[in-house]
């Protein structure tokens, strides 16, 4: 019999850990570590460090790898617009689009620096290195974001909205550092840039993505309210508008990341007059084909879609993480990691967030829960992927490998190992009255 090959073994950890993860859900809730610390052990174990069965290589193995975590980045990002059912209009925005724009700005401003200044690199790598540790990561932290839609807690709506906008908003910076590199066209004065690369591109997905997600909704409600249509699955939905609104998007020259965010914000918004039809009037459907055919329509379909969704991000954060573990075999940290990880952590993360929250109504407590919970991940390893997949010098390439792989495992360590106290303190607080800055009401 032939060996096992990689996707064999691949498929049987996955499975595996799945399947334990399922069962032994309830105890890792309790437990002060996160799952992606349990499927980082296991990378680290199944891979060269331990026991060898498979191996990755971030510049062998860099198209595969990029296209794994681009479709995990998509859809976590539509799941991330999905949770997020205040209207665009309430006052609560400003908070995760202050923290996806003006402490992103900062984070990439003072990454850049640090780059330029103490690590002795380039300004276009240097921007490269900000735009890739600037955005947060909407996978890994699902336990810190909106659960239910209609919580209106600032904290976690606040980050989840900057995990769904930030990877997106980051892309024009990690074209800026590309160009700088001679990797791509800026134009004269960087008109092309900033015409293209910013303001297009931003603008064009975001709008692109809203009008794709109320299109779709509109007409599959349409079908089932109006003209009592009993359709397939709903969870076809979610992969048919993830697919359809990514490919237009690149096709447009906006950004994907955007356009998928915000098509899964509109979807979460289609909402129709309830008409409650008597069951006898659709003598050819089931009860639960009345009911996604009737008036309660669309909150069927959202939560058949968001169910599916939260499933699926669950299986690629499994399949991503346990990659970084593989990976870290293959990588030889620089010993500037030790003290750089802190200085993003501590200084730059919590600088950027407090100065991007000014004007809003974050204080106290949920300010320094934002501060922390930065969380790096799927995101910044796609970013690293890209500029790798657009031929940055072999050097450079593995000083930034070297950087965002140490600063990705630090924050599934020592943001998984945080969580759960932090967050039942949080919500114990919450809960009990105390720390008024800690409530969900108000704007």
């Amino acid at each position: 019999m032939n060996e096992p090959t990689t996707f064999t073994l691949a498929c049987i950890i996955v499975g595996l850990l799945l399947i334990a993860m399922t069962l032994a859900g309830s105890f890792v809730a309790r437990l002060p570590l996160s799952a992606a610390m349990l499927y980082l052990g296991a990378g680290v174990a199944i891979g060269p460090m331990g026991l060898g069965l498979i191996r990755l290589d971030a510049f062998k193995n860099v198209a595969l790898l990029e296209r794994l975590t681009e479709v995990a980045v998509l859809i976590s990002l539509f799941t991330a617009g999905m949770k997020l059912e205040l209207p665009i209009t309430n006052r609560r925005w400003r908070i995760p689009v202050q923290l996806a724009t003006v402490s992103m700005l900062i984070t990439v401003g003072a990454v850049t620096a640090v780059g330029v200044f103490i690590l002795g690199l380039s300004w276009g790598a240097s921007v490269l290195l900000g735009a890739i540790l600037a955005p947060t990561d909407p996978v890994l932290a699902s336990d810190v974001q909106v659960g239910d839609p209609s919580d209106r807690d600032r904290l976690r709506f606040g980050l989840t909205g900057e995990g769904g906008l930030n990877d997106g908003t980051a892309f024009p910076f990690v074209m800026l550092g590309l160009g700088l590199l001679n990797l791509h066209e800026l134009g004269e004065g960087g008109w092309r840039w900033w015409s293209i690369d910013v303001l297009w591109a931003v603008a064009g997905g975001l709008g692109l993505g809203y009008l794709l997600g109320t299109l779709v909704g509109r007409a599959i409600i349409n079908l089932r309210m109006r003209h009592r249509e009993a359709l397939g699955s709903d969870e076809f939905i979610a992969l048919g508008l993830i697919a359809l609104t990514y490919g237009l998007a690149l096709l447009s020259q906006t950004y994907g990341f955007l356009a998928v965010f915000a098509a899964g914000l509109a979807l979460r918004r289609i909402d129709e007059p309830k008409s409650v039809l008597p069951a006898e009037s659709t003598p050819a459907l089931s009860p639960a084909d009345r009911e996604a055919s009737g008036a309660e329509a669309p909150a069927h379909m959202m939560n058949a879609v968001q169910r599916f969704n939260s499933q699926l991000e669950s299986f690629v954060e499994v399949a991503i993480v346990l990659a970084v573990g593989v990976l870290i075999a293959t990588v030889q940290f620089r010993s500037e990691v030790l003290w750089f990880i802190p200085v993003l952590f501590l200084l730059i993360r919590p600088a950027a967030v407090y100065v991007g929250l000014l004007g809003t109504h974050v204080k106290g407590t949920q300010r320094r829960l934002m501060a922390w919970f930065g969380i790096r991940g799927i995101g910044s390893l796609y970013y690293l992927l890209y500029a790798i997949s657009h031929h940055i010098e072999p050097a450079l390439a593995e000083h930034l490998l070297s950087i965002t792989l140490a600063v990705i495992v630090a924050s599934v360590i020592a943001h998984g190992i945080s969580v759960t106290p932090l967050m039942t303190r949080y919500e114990s607080r919450k809960r009990s009255g105390r720390g008024t800055d800690a409530g969900s009401g108000g704007t």
